[in-house]
């Protein structure tokens, strides 16, 4: 049963604080557009689950003992709603005043297009460019690496980040970031919901290229604006987070890019990109203990 025109779904892992900071957000702007809320708290350590019974009783709260992950808590969160379209959010985002106003007026307006998302910004006021074509290996190489440091204004990271445009103008883009982006159902309904497989991570940029592949348009709406402060959860377990979204790569690029090469390219093409995934983890993780090290021997 539908009894709403959006359900907000949010997963939250022990970020208590932001995901009250959210809601209030969210509870400040009820009057925009008839929504529901349902927050899918991963067993979280922190209280956050007794913290939305006691503070938010208006919003649905389910309950997990054990992490879901981001992909499987939203699909249950999906599965579980009672609106038309579903918007989701992270716990870490504040959303402001006519946000979802202007989202849902441009899903209204335009029946093509199947997944929408608004402008981005960090905490301190800043762009996030949270809109991008779609990922390659050559901007792989660059993005968050040594060669990105030596190279900062290199082209490939460039138009990855699509850098070359104010970010102000509505647009069709390839992907959105799964921080803050409305599905309607109909993508629900014919694409499917996030790849469980991924657990988190690149679940975003694959929701939009099986849109796209089903003849629907993505969209970029920068009249609506959430504030995200990225990695509140992430950041809790960087290595084990490290594993997982090089992991994710790998599935993105074998189901995606790989299939769209030589067949009998595939197997050697697959262990390159292994290969090179592997390496590239490997370094952050080095990184990251040497950075702790340093932390230690300061002291």
């Amino acid at each position: 049963m539908q009894d709403f025109e959006l359900s907000v779904t949010i997963c939250s892992w022990n970020t208590r604080e932001d995901l009250r900071l959210c809601l209030e957000s969210l509870r400040r702007v009820r009057g925009e557009v008839d929504f529901e809320v349902i927050v899918v708290d991963n067993a979280s350590k922190d209280g956050s689950g007794a913290m939305v019974a006691e503070q938010f009783p208006e919003f649905r709260l389910l309950q997990q003992t054990e992490n879901l992950g981001f992909c499987r808590g939203h699909n249950l969160a999906l599965q579980e709603r009672r609106g038309r379209d579903a918007m989701l959010l992270n716990s870490d985002t504040v959303v402001h005043p006519g946000a979802l106003r202007a989202l849902m007026e441009v899903r209204r307006a335009r029946p093509e297009v199947g997944i929408l998302g608004p402008k981005l910004k960090n905490p301190d006021g800043s762009l996030q460019f949270s809109c991008r074509r779609f990922p390659n290996p050559i901007a792989a190489a660059f993005r968050n690496t040594f060669l990105g440091r030596w190279f900062p204004q290199n082209k490939f990271t460039r138009e990855y980040l699509m850098q070359d445009w104010s970010h102000d103008q509505l647009r069709e883009v390839d992907w959105l970031s799964g921080a803050a982006m409305i599905v309607t159902h109909e993508v629900i309904e014919k694409v499917g919901v996030l790849d469980p497989n991924l657990f988190m991570f690149c679940e975003d940029v694959d929701l939009c290229k099986r849109a796209w592949e089903q003849g629907f348009k993505v969209v970029y709406v920068p009249t609506g604006e959430i504030t995200h402060a990225i990695g509140r959860s992430t950041d809790q377990v960087a290595n084990k987070m490290i594993v997982r979204f090089h992991r994710s790569m790998l599935r993105y690029y074998t189901k995606h890019n790989l299939r769209e090469s030589f067949v009998l390219l595939r197997p050697g093409l697959w262990c390159f990109a292994a290969t090179a995934l592997t390496i590239r983890a490997s370094l952050f993780l080095l990184k990251n203990g040497l950075d702790a090290l340093r932390r230690r021997i300061s002291r």
